[in-house]
């Protein structure tokens, strides 16, 4: 394991480590050394757009590797995906996941549960199967559909839509839209939503999973009350498309690893959410 220079609590810059040039510089080094095989996030940090111009497409589509982490982290995931095809990893990070919440906020069997799941998902060309729940996943409305997974926190892919590194309308066709969201009241997360649709995205998805909310206010005002709940299925009106919620992923830990652009079957009648296809092959 290999620690950047950049990740240390000596280095600021504002609410970064460094500037954009600095960050991308040492994405690249790592993106370019053989010798690495996986990226994993120390943090999710506010500082990732700043770079996105800057990072070395080449090398990520003449060795691409994992990219590990969640918040701003899935910025990367959704533009590399759509610039590379590269398959970046919507999992824990380094700091709250892998170093603290794992031992926190889950007991030895949920570790062991975890540590099995990653190993399975990051390192065998084999579908993982069903992504095991740790409390109940809701349904808020029913079906099921199949299609390769794309998405993130929410606020991040419309801070993305005016952007180069965009992805297109059409990569949502048929996708299983997942995304998360946190510190936000829901009117806001209700004209994210509304942007989405505008753009065409809700038109052309095949399911929705919803992660945990974290720090997400409901709209209460002259006697009326709203939830998270009622604002998506409000903006999806009559689009027939099953959506599944409360899923283990978000500004919460433990998260389940949800791999960008791999084919997954959401069921939310039953409450599951499966891997279908792998989302490495062995070198």
């Amino acid at each position: 394991m290999r620690v950047s220079p950049m990740v240390d609590p000596a280095r600021s810059r504002w609410w970064a480590a460094g500037t954009p040039a600095e960050q991308a510089d040492e994405l690249n080094v790592l993106l370019r050394d053989p010798e690495v095989r996986a990226i994993v996030a120390h943090t999710g940090g506010q500082a990732t757009i700043g770079y996105l111009d800057l990072i070395d497409l080449d090398a990520i589509r003449a060795d691409p590797k994992p990219i590990i982490g969640y918040s701003d982290i899935s910025v990367l995931h959704m533009a590399l995906h759509a610039k590379t095809g590269l398959v970046g990893f919507h999992a824990d990070i380094a700091t709250h996941g892998f170093g603290s919440d794992w031992y926190t906020l889950g007991d030895e069997a949920r570790r062991s549960e975890l540590v099995d799941l990653y190993t399975r998902v990051l390192t065998k060309a084999e579908a993982p199967g069903a992504l095991p729940a740790q409390e109940a996943w809701e349904t808020w409305r029913p079906g099921s559909a199949r299609g390769p997974l794309f998405g993130g926190l929410l606020n991040r892919l419309v801070l993305l839509r005016g952007t180069p590194f965009a992805p297109a309308v059409e990569r949502f066709d048929g996708a299983v839209f997942f995304w998360e969201e946190l510190e936000r009241p829901v009117s806001r997360i209700w004209n994210d939503l509304h942007a989405l649709r505008l753009s065409g995205v809700l038109d052309r998805i095949a399911g929705m999973v919803v992660g945990i909310p974290s720090e997400v206010t409901p709209h209460e005002a002259g006697g009326q009350r709203a939830e998270l709940r009622d604002v998506v299925l409000d903006v999806l009106g009559r689009r027939d498309i099953p959506v599944l919620a409360q899923v283990d992923f978000g500004h919460t830990s433990p998260n389940l690893p949800l791999p960008i652009g791999v084919r997954a079957h959401v069921d939310a009648d039953n409450r599951t959410l499966s891997l279908i296809e792998p989302a490495v092959v062995e070198g």
